[in-house]
């Protein structure tokens, strides 16, 4: 947050910027930088995967933005998951393709990418990235997504709604089989 602030101030020509953040990542220690990233870091539009994984062995790539990535990294420890790569795309607008496809390129035995959102699939960033994503799969790469059933309400009303569908979300990005879908309609994209 603190180069992306930063690095708008910096630039000459400054564009409107529009950052949505949850108070419930404030005090995540997970979600804490060193000092020394403050003073020598930048603002990264892609952040690569934070646990060391033998690159030639992950299967799956999950993108995401946000806090999900939060639950999702939990989620995977909790599961001793090795072989799925957790990546975040922290800038949506315009889209970092160069960074991104870094990233793909550094798994070169991922056969899949699923991207993971909190929002229900008529909302968040799904629509307009799923072109992005695909233009850069490999030959034979695979793209799904792990969200909720789509609702013309941002939020399902009640807590236990809410947790169920959030707990269903985190399960479908690691869901082995990713034609096996929660909710009637749901597909999945390949790439020709």
């Amino acid at each position: 947050m603190f180069h992306l602030l930063r690095r708008q101030m910096l630039r000459p020509i400054r564009k409107p910027l529009i950052v949505f953040t949850p108070k419930s990542l404030l005090r995540s220690k997970d979600a804490a930088s060193p000092i020394a990233e403050l003073t020598q870091g930048r603002f990264q539009p892609v952040i690569a995967e934070v646990e060391t994984l033998k690159a030639n062995k992950v299967r799956r790539i999950i993108a995401c933005s946000g806090k999900v990535y939060y639950e999702l990294l939990a989620a995977r420890r909790a599961r001793g998951i090795s072989d799925m790569a957790i990546i975040r795309i922290e800038q949506l607008y315009p889209f970092p393709h160069d960074d991104f496809t870094a990233q793909i390129a550094a798994y070169p035995s991922a056969g899949e990418l699923v991207w993971c959102q909190e929002e229900p699939g008529n909302q968040g960033a799904w629509h307009r990235i799923q072109h992005y994503l695909l233009r850069h799969l490999r030959k034979g790469m695979r793209l799904d997504y792990a969200l909720r059933p789509s609702s013309a309400a941002p939020a399902a009303g009640y807590l236990a709604v809410h947790q169920e569908q959030q707990k269903a979300v985190i399960e479908a990005a690691f869901r082995d089989d990713l034609d096996i879908k929660p909710n009637p309609g749901a597909i999945h994209h390949e790439h020709p």
